[in-house]
C-alpha cells in the first residue's frame, strides 16, 4: 500500500484501499475488521440453536396468571441472595479540581462524581500504579481513562487501550498532561475483541485493568468474558510448557501454569490485574452473550425467564426516568460534547408491560421487582467471575440521585487481592 493508505487490497481493483486510516492503525474504517485483533465472535459466548428462545410476546400481552408466576419464581430464585448492596461512595484527588470549578453544570458535575468515585474505588482495590495496562470498554470519548491517566502523572509504564465500535466526536485523547502516556484507539465491537493479538499486549505483556462507566447491557458480559475468559485461557495456553500444548482446546477453568519462573503469570500475578464497571441498561442484555446462564439454569430458570426478566429490570427506574430526563434536557441540548454515556432511556410504555401493571402492581412494588432482576442477573456475573478465581463484588459508587444507574462491579484475583505494585 501506498505510505498513509488503508492496507487492504481491493481484489475487484486490483489496487489497494486510498482511504487514509486513523493514526497508528493500518486500516481504514470500513475495512477495519482485517485488523488482526478482529476475531468474529470470539467473546459472543455458547451459540447452542437450541437454547435460544424464539421470539417472545412482549410483556404488555402476559395474562395477569402469566406474570404472577414469573415474579414468584423471580422470589424464589433471589431467596439467599445478598440483595442489599453496601455504599462505596469514594472520590480521588486528581478529580478534586475539576469537581470544584464553578463553571461546571448539573451534567459535568454528576459525571465528574462518578469518575473520582471509580478511581476512588480502583485506588482502594491498589488497581492505580504503575506496569499496567487500562483498558477502557465502551470508552466513548476517554473520559475514564483520561481521569487515570491524570491520577498516575508520576507513575511510569502505564499503558491505555479505548475499545468502541462507533467512531467518537470530541475525544479527549489529545489533552493528556503527561506526553509519555501510551493511547491507542481500539475501533471494534466487544464482540469480536481477541486481546491476546492486539500487538501493544504481545509485546510487553503487561497486567491488564479492565474498566468502564456505564457499559451498556450485553456489553458487560462481552467485556467480561473477553478478559477473563478468552484473554486469560490464551495467556496461560502461551505460558505452558512444553510448547505443544498450546493444540489443547479451550477449557473453562484453567490449571495454573507449571513454570514458576515465568514471570508474566504465575499464580500471583494473573494476565487481569482487575476488573471495575459502571453497570447499565439490564434490559439490553442478551441471553446469548450472558455470561450468568449457568447461575440460571442452577436455579431453575432458563432464556424465556432471563428475557422477561430483562424486560422487568426498567421497572426499577422506569417511573423516576421521566422526571429526570426532562430536569436535564435543556442543559444537555447546549453541550454539544454532552456525554451520551448515561443511557438512561427506558422502554416503551408497551415493552415494558406498564399499561397492563395498572391496577395490578403499585409503583413501589413495581420497582422492588426491577431492583430483584437486576440483582440476578448481576449475581449470575458475580459467580461467573467467581468460578474463575476471582473476588468480585457489587456496591453503590454513587448516589441515585447523581445516577439511576449507581452499581459497581469490582473484580481482582482471589490468590493475590492485587499487592500494591513496586515500582
Amino acid at each position: 500500500p501506498e505510505p498513509g493508505r488503508c492496507a487492504h487490497f481491493v481484489l475487484r481493483k486490483r489496487r489497494f484501499c486510498r482511504m487514509i486510516p486513523a493514526p497508528g492503525r493500518r486500516f481504514c474504517g470500513e475495512h477495519g475488521h482485517e485488523e488482526v485483533y478482529f476475531v468474529q465472535d470470539i467473546n459472543a459466548g455458547l451459540k447452542d440453536v437450541a437454547e435460544i428462545p424464539e421470539k417472545q410476546v412482549p410483556l404488555s400481552s402476559l395474562s395477569v396468571e402469566e406474570l404472577q408466576n414469573l415474579i414468584i419464581k423471580l422470589k424464589k430464585a433471589s431467596n439467599g441472595l445478598e440483595l442489599h448492596l453496601k455504599e462505596q461512595i469514594l472520590s480521588h484527588q486528581a478529580l478534586q479540581e475539576a469537581l470544584n470549578d464553578p463553571k461546571n453544570g448539573e451534567s459535568a458535575s454528576k459525571h465528574l462524581k462518578q469518575q473520582a468515585s471509580i478511581l476512588g474505588n480502583m485506588e482502594k482495590l491498589h488497581l492505580l500504579g504503575p506496569g499496567r495496562c487500562f483498558i477502557e470498554f465502551g470508552a466513548g470519548r476517554g473520559k475514564l481513562s483520561h481521569w487515570v491517566d491524570v491520577a498516575l502523572e508520576n507513575v511510569e509504564s502505564v499503558q491505555f487501550l479505548l475499545v468502541e465500535r462507533a467512531t467518537t466526536r470530541f475525544k479527549v485523547d489529545g489533552k493528556h498532561k503527561r506526553r509519555d502516556s501510551i493511547f491507542e484507539r481500539l475501533q471494534v465491537d466487544i464482540q469480536h475483541l481477541c486481546l491476546n493479538k492486539v500487538p501493544t499486549l504481545e509485546k510487553k505483556k503487561l497486567p491488564v485493568v479492565g474498566i468502564g462507566k456505564h457499559l451498556c447491557g450485553a456489553a458487560t458480559d462481552l467485556a467480561l468474558r473477553c478478559l477473563v475468559e478468552t484473554y486469560t485461557t490464551g495467556c496461560d495456553r502461551e505460558d505452558e510448557e512444553p510448547a505443544p500444548k498450546r493444540c489443547r482446546a479451550a477449557q473453562t477453568e484453567v490449571a495454573p501454569p507449571k513454570s514458576a519462573g515465568n514471570e508474566s503469570t504465575t499464580e500471583d500475578h494473573k494476565p487481569v490485574a482487575g476488573i471495575v464497571i459502571a453497570l447499565c441498561c439490564h434490559h439490553k442484555c442478551d441471553w446469548t452473550h450472558y455470561v450468568g446462564r449457568e447461575f440460571f439454569k442452577s436455579v431453575g430458570l432458563g432464556p424465556v425467564e432471563f428475557h422477561y426478566f430483562q424486560r422487568m429490570s426498567s421497572w426499577a427506574t422506569c417511573g423516576m426516568r421521566e422526571t429526570t430526563s426532562k430536569a436535564s434536557a435543556s442543559e444537555d441540548s447546549e453541550d454539544p460534547t454532552n456525554d451520551t454515556e448515561e443511557h438512561e432511556q427506558a422502554l416503551s410504555r408497551t415493552e415494558s408491560g406498564s399499561d397492563t401493571l395498572q391496577g395490578i402492581l403499585s409503583v413501589e412494588e413495581r420497582e422492588e421487582i426491577g431492583c430483584l432482576c437486576k440483582r440476578l442477573i448481576d449475581h449470575g456475573r458475580i459467580e461467573y467471575l467467581q468460578q474463575r478465581g476471582y473476588k468480585a463484588a457489587l456496591q453503590y459508587y454513587t448516589e441515585s440521585a447523581v445516577s439511576l444507574e449507581n452499581v459497581l462491579l469490582t473484580a481482582v484475583p482471589r490468590s493475590s487481592l492485587i499487592p500494591g505494585p513496586t515500582i
